[in-house]
């Protein structure tokens, strides 16, 4: 009797079942990427951006450590950070098993998201600007998501300059060099809510001890939500923190402005 062939639940996707066959680069390696791709250093600019936090500390909504960590979790639970945390993880599936038809759908759901004009600039310029770094300095070398990292970035099939979203492009990069999904998910979040403590730090202003008080106690809600935006499908994707949205808002009419966002 021929041994039979092994069914994939139909639950699971064929991006899925294809990513899950994927070799990953070796630990070392892999937090060596992270580390250097959404360090302070990297040139996305992101230091420019407040994801509407500016406005929210002239309004007097963020004073202080507690208001910034209660505005964080809010962010990063019900707005952009769990929101990007879905995109990224699901991009990274399609990215891996060389979908470009679902990879390009992402990237349009992930541009419809943004809730204001200097969101839509905040996650555009910065995902143009880290897909020209990638190309310049760290060029992915084989496999079948490194072919359609150089087929969406160069040629007639590239994605237009202004068409990329900060969370997709760097899901093309770390499938291309075979990164973890949770790895890759979990230093986002992280880089993302550094970010806003920052600016914080200059806009409120805030003291570097009180900033990195937040950021451990963020900890937990990055890790917690991590683990649940690998785990979600695509149409669990939502938010609503929308006093955040209108913070965005806001601030492109704000008088005095440090960040373009």
């Amino acid at each position: 009797m021929p041994t039979p062939t092994p069914m994939v639940p139909q639950a699971m996707t064929a991006a899925k079942a294809d990513a899950m066959t994927v070799r990953f680069a070796p630990p070392e390696e892999a937090l060596y990427l992270l580390l250097a791709w959404l360090s302070p250093s990297f040139p996305v600019g992101a230091y420019t951006y407040s994801h509407g936090l500016e406005w929210a500390v002239e309004d007097g909504a963020v004073t202080d450590a507690a208001s910034l960590s209660a505005w964080l979790d809010d962010v990063l639970c019900h707005g952009a950070g769990r929101s990007d945390a879905i995109l990224l993880a699901r991009g990274m599936e399609a990215a891996s098993a060389a979908d470009e038809e679902t990879f390009r759908g992402l990237l349009d759901l992930a541009l419809a998201l943004q809730p204001s004009q200097e969101r839509r600039l905040e996650t555009g310029a910065q995902g143009d600007a880290f897909i020209t770094a990638i190309r310049a300095a760290w060029m992915p070398e084989c496999g079948s998501a490194a072919a359609l990292f150089d087929r969406l970035t160069t040629g007639g099939a590239a994605i237009p300059r202004g068409g990329w979203a900060y969370p997709l492009a760097l899901a093309l990069a770390a499938s291309a060099w075979r990164l973890p999904v949770a790895a890759t998910v979990g230093a986002y979040l992280h880089a993302f809510a550094a970010n806003l403590v920052s600016a914080a730090i200059r806009a409120v202003p805030l003291g570097q001890s009180d900033g990195q008080r937040v950021m451990n106690r963020l900890r937990a809600t990055t890790q917690a939500l991590s683990a649940e935006a690998i785990a979600a499908p695509l149409d669990e994707i939502g938010g609503c923190a929308f006093i955040s949205d209108i913070a965005s808002m806001r601030h492109e009419t704000q008088y005095t402005r440090l960040f373009r966002s």
